[in-house]
């Protein structure tokens, strides 16, 4: 669902810029209230299976598209919705900036499609509500935990995808491209990210129940039972995470569909390969051509050094190993330095506060 900066008009892209920085400011504001040290590792270690797991296009039968998992949800379960925003950001700027994945004018736009609705409105509407909810409570505390992971999962990967790939449909049709009527670009929008999202909702209660299982207290608002034993270490955990994230980034990766995801896939079809042509759009000239996305295109092509995940001007499998260990790398170290940072100034504000 990453859009091009050929989607948006400039002042339509500087409105969601805006919408995402509030956002970004109220996470920011929050998390100096919060203080809890296990944050500083899982933040890194999730934001890195987030970047990874993005990486691995799954194909949609009979469609000729493919999706890929947003990982809103994930991050904002574990993390809770603040943090879990500002590690979507994260994740995001990297793929724009090193992979040009994503326009880069279009950055606070793909911020509130792809983070805002997984990490506000999934987990503040479904998740939090059903885990604290009384549902399944005629089944013991343990597998009631389990239903509500997987209900709470799957229908918060559902919504929010469906609410992302709609605010495409809007902020392209406010930008106007007449190119991309409302009613048939909803059309075929909608559909093909429900079932993009169904896959998403399932791998996302999987890792979520690995956790539950692991270590239940990393999962937000979950009913943890005093004295209840763990069956693995937090620094086990972490480090199971962290290896997905590698074997996932550096070699799954490489097993990804072909096909067009679910955006690109409404805009162009995939007639090449005897499926449908939908919008029908000329991949070499579409949308709008601005002065401001030309200079965001400039400034992205000169700081992406594996554009599309691959080596420049090559088609090294290898490049997209290198993508997915260095991207995840990357954003697991500029997660850990915003907790760092966040670390810091709450010591400060402590210090002042005890002198």
């Amino acid at each position: 669902m990453h859009m091009a900066d050929a989607l948006l008009a400039p002042g339509v892209a500087v409105g969601m810029a805006a919408a995402s920085a509030v956002a970004a400011g109220v996470s920011v504001w929050q998390l100096k209230k919060e203080d809890d040290p296990k944050r500083l590792p899982t933040m890194a270690v999730t934001a890195a299976l987030v970047f990874a797991g993005q990486m691995i296009n799954y194909t949609i039968p009979g469609t000729g598209s493919s999706g890929h998992i947003c990982g809103g949800m994930l991050l904002s379960a574990l993390l809770g919705p603040y943090a879990g925003f500002l590690s979507m950001i994260v994740v995001l700027a990297i793929q724009c900036f090193f992979f040009a994945d994503g326009g880069l004018m279009a950055l606070g736009a793909n911020v509130w499609n792809m983070a805002f609705y997984g990490c506000f409105v999934g987990y503040f509407l479904l998740w939090r509500p059903i885990l604290r909810g009384r549902l399944f409570s005629g089944m013991g505390a343990k597998a009631a935990g389990r239903a509500k992971i997987i209900l709470a999962s799957i229908l918060g990967c559902v919504v929010s995808l469906q609410l992302g790939a709609f605010s495409v449909v809007l902020e392209t049709s406010v930008s106007g491209i007449t190119e991309l009527p409302f009613g048939a670009f909803v059309a075929l929008m909608q559909p093909i990210h429900l079932a993009i999202g169904l896959v998403e909702g399932v791998v996302t209660a999987a890792v979520l129940l690995f956790v539950y299982e692991a270590r239940p207290e990393l999962v937000r608002d979950v009913t943890v039972r005093e004295g209840e034993k763990q069956k693995g270490s937090l620094r086990m955990t972490l480090v199971v995470l962290a290896l997905a994230a590698a074997v996932i980034g550096g070699g799954l990766s490489l097993l990804a569909s072909s096909n067009p995801d679910g955006l690109e896939w409404a805009l162009f079809g995939n007639s090449e390969a005897g499926y449908s042509e939908n919008m029908g759009l000329d991949e070499e000239s579409f949308g709008i051509e601005s002065e401001a996305a030309e200079r965001a295109g400039s400034i992205q092509e000169s700081s992406s050094f594996l554009p599309d995940y691959a080596f420049p001007d090559s088609d090294s499998p290898a490049g997209t190993t290198v993508s997915g260990l260095a991207g995840s790398a990357i954003v697991a170290a500029v997660a850990l330095l915003l907790c760092l940072v966040f670390g810091f100034f709450r010591k400060r504000k402590k210090a002042k506060a005890n002198g």
